[in-house]
């Protein structure tokens, strides 16, 4: 009995040329936008030109017998992976994370079409080794996620992080349970809660900001980081419990105390768990990790 193919499923976003073409309709239009503003089409061009030379380089190197797929970035939350399926994220390191969410154990090759001007985290190889990495398949690295759970039983993944706060700039108010069993009434710009993966983005810039900032774990550590962002003192809100740790079996709770509050992961705003009036979520080390080639 014959084995099946896995489906190599490659994974990008729109290029900023292929943004700008959109807006304006014609190149000439969208030299003149730039032009007009002291810059020039070269630089965006030639960030295309890299993207589509490592796409098509990624296509080539898929076997003819072998099934294979193509997701843009927008289409993510519509796209249904399979369990046997290989991901090729090409781009940069944020793509990792935002298809990482979409996955449980599958594993992921990040596919860097400019290297040395991405920082390279997430997507570690050039284009040329693609080939050798569908073959062979390395066991990898294990990456930690962090999972948030409504109380209708709604969930959300993430690589990096989750900002459980307001959509717009308006402060967010609820009340905090920490894993202690501190309670909090509190208003602030929203909350985060990262993984090691993320500590070096998000939470490394609002840990930077804070003297008392718990250690920041590494990408296969077992724990999450959690921070309160711009907590606000009043006679009804308090800003007691800000940072602090979570390990796993261990949850953060929050319970809404304002309409309109939203919970989204890894920058993809458009997927978010609305949170209304009175409804609790929970935010847990995940039970599915990230397998990065």
């Amino acid at each position: 009995m014959s084995t099946l193919h896995p489906r190599v499923v490659i994974v990008s976003r729109r290029s900023e040329l292929d943004e700008l073409l959109a807006r304006h309709g014609t190149r000439g239009a969208a030299a003149f936008f730039l032009r007009e503003r002291g810059r020039t089409l070269d630089d965006v061009t030639a960030r295309h030109d890299a993207l589509t030379a490592a796409l098509t380089a990624v296509s080539a190197a898929i076997p003819a017998d072998w099934r294979r797929g193509h997701v843009e970035r927008a289409d993510l939350p519509r796209f249904l992976f399979a369990p046997e399926d290989v991901i090729v994220a090409v781009g940069q390191d944020g793509l990792v994370a935002n298809v990482a969410k979409y996955l449980d154990g599958q594993p992921v090759i990040g596919v860097d079409p400019e290297p040395g001007r991405n920082a390279g985290v997430l997507v570690r190889h050039p284009a040329g080794a693609v080939p050798a990495l569908l073959h062979d398949r390395p066991a990898g690295s294990s990456h930690t996620m962090v999972t948030a759970r409504l109380d209708d039983g709604q969930e959300l993944h993430g690589l990096n992080e989750i900002y459980i706060g307001q959509p717009g700039h308006q402060s967010a108010r609820y009340v905090l349970t920490t894993p202690g069993g501190d309670r909090e009434r509190q208003s602030s710009s929203g909350v985060i809660i990262g993984t090691g993966t993320g500590a070096t983005g998000w939470c490394a810039s609002i840990a930077r900001e804070r003297a008392t900032a718990p250690p920041m774990p590494a990408p296969a550590d077992p724990h999450l980081c959690w921070y309160v962002r711009e907590a606000w003192p009043s006679p009804s809100t308090g800003v007691a419990q800000s940072a602090g740790l979570l390990h796993p079996g261990e949850s953060l709770e929050l319970a809404g105390e304002s309409e309109r509050l939203v919970a989204f992961a890894d920058g993809l705003e458009s997927d978010a768990l609305p949170l209304t009036w009175g409804q609790r979520i929970t935010v847990t080390v995940a039970s599915r990790r990230l397998r990065l080639l």
